[in-house]
């Protein structure tokens, strides 16, 4: 609570960067319905107004992140940062080519990077275990394949996270105090972003789905996006 009062003491020097799915919005069975509540809508407009910068550094495509965020003034980093990368675009290039041979119903193409889900499938067991056929044939091509929260995810081999992300994100507003809030995998990275800042607070949202490392690593825990955003109102 005292990182979170300095944070808030001088807003003008300090950065709100926020993970979109699950810290924002709350998941849901498909993730093309996710949106985020009016309530925090709201209040993203008001620390909008008060902080030097309010971004969202998501996994999704940067503009499918504006839409379902629905305040389009903040600043949005897609693709776990990918979309700062000028590498990027031969990688996804020959993503797309892999995707071609890749029956899957339920993938999200995000042309630089792809998420393949399994949530509320029949047998989520079983599709995990495709999945991870998907992932060996992938990573024999040279890209990176982790799962994360009932989804396997398609990444080219850069390096770009969503720690990348906020490094630039910080540097380029040249902001030394920030605070990141996440709930998964891909999140850690944006945690290690925060080292060595005059205020670093890393906040995790709590889920049967979280993983343990985010957790232990948070200086805040919440419960829910609900009171994600509750912290939010605070600041």
């Amino acid at each position: 609570m005292d990182l979170l009062a300095r944070l808030a003491e001088d807003p003008a020097r300090a950065a709100i960067l926020l993970d979109v799915d699950g810290a924002l919005a709350p998941i849901v069975p498909r993730p093309e319905d996710a949106r985020v509540p009016a309530g925090t809508q709201v209040e993203l407009r008001r620390l909008h107004t008060r902080y030097a910068l309010v971004a969202c550094i998501s996994g999704r495509a940067g503009e499918n992140a504006k839409h379902i965020v629905g305040v389009p003034e903040l600043v949005y980093v897609g693709n776990h940062g990918l979309e700062l990368e000028p590498g990027a675009k031969e990688w996804g290039d020959r993503l797309q080519r892999f995707l071609v041979d890749v029956d899957w119903p339920r993938t999200e193409n995000k042309t630089l990077s792809a998420s393949l889900h399994y949530r509320g499938m029949t047998d989520e067991d079983a599709a995990r275990a495709t999945l991870a056929e998907v992932k060996k044939r992938a990573e024999d091509l040279g890209f990176v394949a982790r799962f994360g929260r009932k989804v396997l995810e398609l990444l080219p081999p850069l390096e770009a996270d969503k720690g990348t992300a906020v490094r630039q994100l910080l540097a380029s507003h040249d902001i030394r105090r920030g605070l990141y809030a996440g709930d998964d995998t891909a999140d850690l990275d944006a945690f290690r972003a925060l080292v060595g800042l005059e205020v670093g607070v890393r906040v995790a949202v709590r889920s049967t789905e979280a993983p343990r490392e985010l957790l232990e690593r948070a200086n805040v825990v919440v419960e829910s996006t609900e009171e994600l955003l509750g912290l939010l109102r605070r600041l």
